[in-house]
């Protein structure tokens, strides 16, 4: 018998992220893939993101080093390396060929030479579609989000889909949106020429944080 996620390509996924739907896995070792398209989206509004004042002083701090695209294997496996987890062996091998197209995208943080947190998503047309984080330091992903959403808006990307909306997305500023409203987004961002390319990675952690400043 065949296994239905052998036959997923890139190209089936990047066409269903353009009509609003996403893969999931149950848990690691479960090989079925399936599509989700939420009743209630989550996105974080790129003009919107929220700097605690303890987020600011870590970052005041600039103990850490962000990059673009450095390392975006150890992202995904950072991100599946926890108790519950919808990463499993398709949907790692997927993500992995999209990278190699240029499609999919990381942000690392790097804390004294050691990979600390990352994020990591698909890019198309002005929609950056987020699937992942991790921390292995404290506010490491936190510092990954507040990079990626500088860096995104600096590029000229107008959506950032986080697919859920939880409690930690919730407090950087994420919300949540209805299922017809997220799709009449993501129908106007594909139509943007953005490209995550667009400029270097700003690595300036007071720049960043002084342009989120002068939005609020």
């Amino acid at each position: 018998m065949s296994d239905p996620a052998l036959s997923l390509t890139p190209e089936l996924l990047l066409r269903a992220y353009r009509i609003g739907v996403f893969p999931m896995s149950e848990h690691r070792d479960d090989p079925e893939v399936f599509w989700v398209d939420p009743r209630r989206r989550g996105i974080l509004p790129l003009d919107g993101f929220h700097v605690s004042r303890s987020l600011a002083r870590r970052m005041r701090r600039g103990d850490y080093m962000p990059t673009l695209n450095t390392a975006f294997a150890r992202v995904v496996d950072g991100c599946a390396d926890r108790a519950e987890t919808w990463i499993n062996a398709a949907i790692r091998r997927l993500y992995l060929q999209l990278h190699d197209r240029g499609h999919a995208h990381s942000l690392e943080i790097w804390q004294e030479g050691t990979l600390a947190g990352g994020v990591y998503g698909v890019a198309i047309g002005g929609a950056f579609f987020g699937e992942s984080m991790f921390s292995r330091r404290t506010d490491a992903s936190k510092l990954a989000l507040a990079h990626l959403v500088d860096h995104l808006r600096r590029c000229g990307f107008v959506l950032f889909d986080t697919q859920f909306l939880t409690p930690h997305l919730a407090s950087l500023g994420a919300v949540e949106i209805s299922r017809a409203a997220y799709h009449a987004r993501l129908a106007q961002a594909l139509q943007v020429p953005a490209s995550i390319s667009a400029v270097p990675l700003c690595r300036d952690a007071h720049s960043v944080l002084q342009r989120n400043t002068h939005r609020s």
